[in-house]
């Protein structure tokens, strides 16, 4: 995402950073994103090799947990950054995309990195990136590093020069062929697989699961909280093939989930019961506060459990007071968060049709309202209809809009007719997220429920929109605490 955020300190350090910016921001191509092959030249691990090496191969003296996934990579990186810091382990998190900032990315210790050190990255990365796009200029088959290896490295640069512990890295996409897979990690974890990308990582869930499963390395163990059987099957066949043990969710570990109740009422954490059982060892945890909400949620802390029980196997101390801080204290914004009380307001990134699914589940097991307000906004390449088709017939009134910060938005006039198409009804639609804010809480009474969704970018905006300003809308929204 664009970065939008401001920078405290002096004019030159403000220069600075947007110098740096500016050099980061020439690597992004949008309209590239949409049609590139994931198997063309823009994605290599070659490429991003090689910047390692002229970097010194930080990554070599890297503890690491590497995490893939289609939908919960980033909140078991989170978990697992949040547990290992409760247990006493410098840790380093990397994740995408970011909300606001582009320090977001890159956070030790649960804290983003500073302007300072993101500048100071840059000038270290900027002379081994200019060699690269010379020697790229000579071979019209060759490509200059990309934003998304520059970012990586900038990670495991950074992470290498802050001594951590213990650095979780998050695919950006796919897993073969991504930038962090340079690594070799002490354990890999594939949360889940449905339908994302399929454009670059194929049509099928098995092909997308041999996209994902290629981060499994020789030897490696590996945790897998995928359940569906056809990529399940491909997981394993990996695994046979590379030597690596897998856990699996369902036969070596499980759990269960108790949502809190009534959140547009009162503030509570839903809790989660943890077992696990592989060969030679079996233990288990009861009533685990978990902050972020959702029975999707429980799983991906289920599987960031069964990958801190392969560290605990390697020798890591990892106490039951640690995993109850980290769980009861990691944030994740914009995870199906809840913002406001009377009416509630909930703001997610869901994007694609299985995070739409999970989003859902969560508003029926945690709240109670009367009725069921949307703000939509969403991209281009993502399954629009299979979104709209879940979510119009569930809410009571329904705003689309489109995100400023990126060409990619699907116009909202476009989105209407796709949804007129879908239902016969016509829809309400504002041509920015401010304006389609200020329209729906209007309409909001104190005992509805207001959801921001669709894409990262609507609920950054948006986001911004809630939290910027003290404000009291008609409905007299109260803040959630």
């Amino acid at each position: 995402m664009a970065d939008s955020g401001s920078v405290d300190g002096s004019d030159q350090d403000f220069a600075r950073r947007e110098a740096a910016l500016r050099f980061l921001d020439e690597r992004i191509d949008y309209e590239r994103a949409l049609s590139v092959s994931y198997s063309s030249r823009e994605f290599k691990l070659g490429r991003m090799q090689e910047l390692m090496d002229r970097l010194g191969n930080p990554q070599q003296g890297l503890s690491i947990v590497h995490v893939a996934g289609t939908k919960g990579k980033g909140s078991t990186t989170a978990m697992l950054g949040a547990v290992l810091s409760a247990a006493g382990y410098r840790s380093g998190v990397f994740t995408s995309p970011h909300l606001y900032r582009i320090e977001e990315r890159i956070a030790v210790e649960g804290r983003p990195c500073s302007s300072a050190e993101l500048v100071e990255l840059v000038d270290l990365l900027m002379p081994a990136v200019e060699a690269m796009d010379r020697a790229a200029a000579r071979d019209p088959a060759e490509s200059g590093p990309t934003y998304f290896e520059i970012t990586t490295a900038m990670a495991l640069l950074h992470f290498a020069r802050r001594k951590v512990r213990a650095a979780v890295l998050e695919v950006g996409m796919g897993g073969r062929l991504d930038s962090t897979n340079v690594c070799r990690p002490l354990v890999s974890v594939i949360t889940s697989i449905s339908f994302d990308h399929t454009r670059q990582l194929g049509n099928t869930l098995e092909l997308i699961a041999w996209e994902k499963a290629g981060i499994v390395k020789p030897s490696i163990p590996v945790v897998s909280g995928v359940v569906d059987p056809s990529p399940r099957e491909v997981i394993r066949q990996v695994c046979r093939q590379q030597g690596s043990r897998l856990s699996e969710l369902g036969t070596d570990f499980d759990f269960t989930y108790h949502p809190p109740r009534g959140l547009e009422l009162a503030s509570a954490l839903g809790t989660l019961d943890f077992r696990y059982r592989a060969p030679g060892r079996e233990f288990g945890y009861r009533d685990l506060p978990l902050r972020l909400l959702g029975s999707h949620q429980a799983a991906n802390a289920a599987v960031a459990l069964a990958a801190l029980a392969e560290l605990q196997q390697a020798g890591w101390k990892v106490p039951e007071a640690a995993v109850r801080t980290g769980l009861a204290e990691v944030v994740w914004p914009a995870r199906i968060e809840l913002l406001a009380r009377r009416p509630a307001v909930v703001v997610d990134v869901a994007h694609n049709t299985a995070s739409v699914d999970a989003l859902l589940r969560v508003l029926d097991e945690s709240f109670s309202v009367r009725r069921l307000l949307l703000v939509f906004a969403t991209t281009r390449e993502k399954d629009v209809l299979g979104m709209l088709e879940r979510l119009l017939k569930r809410f009571d009134e329904v705003i689309l809009t489109r995100y400023l910060d990126n060409p990619r938005a699907v116009p909202p006039d476009e989105l209407a007719a796709a949804a007129a198409e879908l239902t016969g009804r016509q829809y309400r639609v504002c041509a920015a997220p401010a304006e389609a804010w200020e329209e729906v809480c209007a309409l909001a009474g104190p005992d509805d429920l207001i959801c921001v969704t669709g894409s990262f970018f609507l609920a950054a905006e948006i986001r911004a929109e809630i939290l910027a300003r003290p404000w009291s809308p008609p409905a007299g929204i109260s803040t959630a605490t």
